[in-house]
């Protein structure tokens, strides 16, 4: 599976330098270098990481940081020139995986890169929850060792689920973060796809959360 990271820097000399070496890395890097233009993009895309500069026009970084905690919980690895404990504390409050301070060495941010990611089980070849086995390279889902016959968007929705597990998810986020921002559709397309997904399961993980939308749930044991 491609790893796709967002990097949210006004700064272009080290926005480049920095996605040249995650680049370089193997990484699928998209740039900003405003925070509302972050936003958009992290709606209409799924990001395994983001890298996030807090000084930036539009939303500042604690801004986004606490839009995008609304939304999921992909790793957020802060990357500022300030310095000071306030901001540090405010960032780890607003749940930021990881803090680094300008001017840093860029090997060292690629290890804290490499750290975050395989803490959150994007690097993995096999992802697992309760019963449930995901291989991402090739779209395969086994439950209890038994091969589920998916669709993709079926496995990007279960995935989805799986790396926001214990959180509920909109169908407005489902849907923007499957069908991309653009898409001309409406929550009935989810809801389908729900519905299909469930009947595939052996066992119903997914537990809807009236007026809010879905999460997993352990079955019972």
């Amino acid at each position: 599976m491609t790893i796709k990271i967002l990097l949210v820097e006004d700064d272009k000399n080290i926005s480049d330098t920095v996605k040249t070496f995650l680049s370089a890395s193997g990484y699928n890097v998209d740039t900003c270098y405003d925070g509302n233009e972050a936003l958009v993009k992290f709606y209409d895309n799924v990001y395994q990481l983001v890298i996030l500069d807090i000084m930036l026009p539009g939303l500042n970084g604690h801004e986004l940081l606490a839009e995008f905690r609304k939304l999921n919980n992909t790793p957020i690895l802060m990357m500022t020139a300030l310095s000071d404990d306030e901001n540090q504390i405010m960032a780890f409050d607003a749940e930021a995986d990881d803090y680094v301070t300008k001017p840093f060495k860029i090997q060292l941010l690629l290890k804290r890169v490499d750290a975050l990611l395989r803490r959150s089980g994007a690097l993995a070849k096999e992802i697992h929850f309760d019963k449930l086995t995901l291989l991402p390279e090739d779209f395969e889902a086994v439950y209890d060792n038994t091969e589920l016959i998916l669709t993709i968007k079926e496995f990007e929705i279960l995935m989805l689920l799986v790396q926001n597990r214990g959180k509920t998810l909109s169908h407005e986020i489902i849907l923007s973060r499957i069908w991309g921002y653009d898409f001309d559709g409406d929550g009935s397309t989810v809801h389908t796809h729900i519905k299909n997904l469930r009947a595939k399961l052996p066992e119903n993980i997914i537990k809807t959360v009236r007026g809010v939308g879905y999460r997993l749930e352990v079955t019972a044991q």
